[in-house]
């Protein structure tokens, strides 16, 4: 066989070389160890939380280690891809912070790799391929899907393995006169590699996450290139990856099944793998059967990056959650770092679990509140804001009509050792602060069941008389503790709970009774420093209005 004139035949318009293809990219001038990671999505326009578990991984191996993480646009197969897909790619990793150092943007390429929409790579790969075909390690196959189903059908009968090796690859020692007769023809084709595998092989490999394994060598003739020029995942890859520098792959265990496929086109290439990161799989215990399974896009909401930003979850909450996913010893360094960002923690693929994820939404909402909890009032405000502007337009107006009276009210329990944990979610802050609005205030007049509405009415009076907006909190429960006892009711819980007969309750009861109709509920924060928030005129309606109701 010439292999030379086929090549000829196959890519008469190809005149480059990889020589000069690979002079077009120079090797990275990067710090000794510095990693260089990709995220490579698809434009199928969904985005989901595995897309964002990957690249985690990628932005702390690159950004910890003085490396680049970038973004390349893996658009091969046309027939997935959806107008504006590379826009919610974008956006969605935007919303995540996770900043990109070079690759795709919406406005083009950033960056001297490029370009990092595989769709505008077809001369590269075609170069390659050409440069396989000459060395007689490349071929067409012109077989129609009918025959390769036919094919298909023969091995599950005889109980073989599937796929096209073997005498099922019909095309692999086809003569010249043959390809050319199709090529005449104007048959459409594709071009597979020539493994030299054997199933009876096996290669040995270290995976950054699943350690030390022992895999089976690819027997199979694979396609690289199909039938419109443009290149499969396994080759695109294998040529993207040596001529961007990638060094680590990060990417879901169900490429496993592959990597036999990517190491030998790698060995074929003369070049260099990358080392691999095959991260587990997020699972979820299934409320129906009680066992484990993976995240479904059709059954999980939560699998859709579009539901963090909708429910409210922050963002800085979703990546300390899957960080928790990622490392086992996260969750141990935060408690002996709780005000240290995320990034000082050091990542190690060594302390990821080579088994399944379980997410678990309620352990993020612990989370969630944690964080939440760490943040100031400003940054809560700020969140807030932008989250209502999107989702809530009517609770937007209110909490930005005055920000300083907002804030001073998502200040009230931050800060110490032992901060309010009220919010585990942006949407949560309507219901938190909704009584500081007369637009939103639906009171529940439900008193204490050991105060009468008769002895609530003459609380509600003296509290009026006495009422004062700039106490603290102790000369507000110095007051409490007065009318407490003009009404019958202890000034000292110990005294009551030491001779409940001798009162009709305790002072606690007292201020429950201002609570309720200050707030509306028996549930708020610090009611001497909402008071103060709220100012004099306010209140003093709240009490009115609380005991006209009752």
């Amino acid at each position: 066989m010439d292999y030379n004139r086929l090549a000829e035949l196959l890519f008469p318009q190809i005149k480059t070389t990889p020589e000069e293809i690979e002079a077009r990219y120079p090797k990275r001038d990067l710090p000794e160890g510095a990693k260089v990671t990709r995220m490579g999505p698809s434009p199928t326009g969904f985005m989901h939380l595995g897309n964002l578990y990957g690249a985690l991984v990628d932005e702390r191996l690159a950004h910890q280690s003085g490396g680049v993480f970038y973004l390349r646009i893996e658009d091969t197969d046309k027939k997935r891809e959806v107008e504006g897909g590379v826009q919610t790619i974008i956006e969605a990793f935007s919303s995540f912070g996770l900043p990109f150092d070079e690759g795709a943007t919406l406005e083009g390429d950033n960056g001297a790799y490029g370009p990092y929409r595989q769709s505008q790579r077809a001369e590269i790969y075609q170069t390659f391929v050409k440069s396989l075909v000459q060395r007689g390690m490349a071929y067409p196959c012109f077989c129609t899907e009918e025959e390769l189903a036919e094919a298909h059908r023969q091995q599950e009968a005889n109980k073989e393995n599937f796929g096209y090796y073997g005498k099922y690859a019909v095309w692999r020692d086809r003569p010249m006169e043959d390809i050319e007769a199709e090529l005449q023809k104007g048959t459409p084709y594709v071009v597979r590699f020539r493994s030299e595998g054997s199933i009876e092989h096996k290669i040995r490999h270290e995976d950054l996450v699943k350690g030390k394994m022992e895999v089976t060598e690819n027997d199979q003739d694979v396609v690289i290139l199909k039938s419109d020029g443009i290149p499969t995942y396994h080759f695109a890859h294998v040529v993207d990856d040596h001529l961007m520098g990638t060094t680590v792959v990060v990417r879901g265990e169900e490429w496993l099944a592959t990597l036999p496929v990517h190491l030998q086109l790698f060995r074929a290439m003369g070049w260099k793998p990358p080392k691999y990161a095959h991260t587990a799989q997020l699972m979820k215990i299934d409320p129906e059967t009680g066992g484990k399974r993976k995240l479904s896009k059709r059954k999980d909401p939560e699998l859709a990056l579009t539901f963090y930003a909708s429910e409210g979850y922050p963002v800085p909450a979703v990546l300390e959650y899957l960080m928790t996913l990622l490392n086992s010893n996260f969750e141990e360094w935060r408690r002996a770092n709780p005000d240290k960002p995320m990034n000082d923690f050091p990542f190690s693929t060594k302390k990821m679990s080579g088994s399944g994820a379980l997410f678990d939404i309620e352990k993020l909402r612990d989370v969630s509140k944690n964080v939440i909890s760490r943040m100031d009032a400003d940054t809560v405000y700020g969140y807030i804001a932008d989250w209502s502007a999107e989702n809530d337009p009517q609770f937007h107006a209110l909490i930005t009509r005055d920000p300083a009276y907002s804030k001073a009210y998502l200040a009230i329990g931050r800060g110490g050792k032992k901060p309010r944990k009220d919010l585990a979610l942006w949407s949560d802050a309507k219901g938190y602060m909704d009584f500081m609005f007369d637009e939103l205030f639906q009171p529940d007049y439900t008193m204490p069941e050991r105060v009468s509405a008769e002895d609530a009415k003459a609380i509600l009076a003296d509290f009026q008389g006495v009422f004062d907006e700039n106490d603290t909190p102790d000369g507000f429960f110095e007051k409490m503790k007065q009318i407490a006892s003009q009404h019958g009711y202890a000034a000292d819980t110990k005294a009551y709970k030491a001779d409940p007969a001798a009162y009709k309750g305790a002072v606690g009861d007292v201020s429950m009774v201002i609570r309720v109709a200050v707030a509306g509920r028996q549930n708020a924060p610090d009611l001497q420093t909402v008071m103060g928030i709220m100012g004099r005129d306010k209140v003093l309606e709240r009490l009115t209005k609380c005991a006209d109701a009752l």
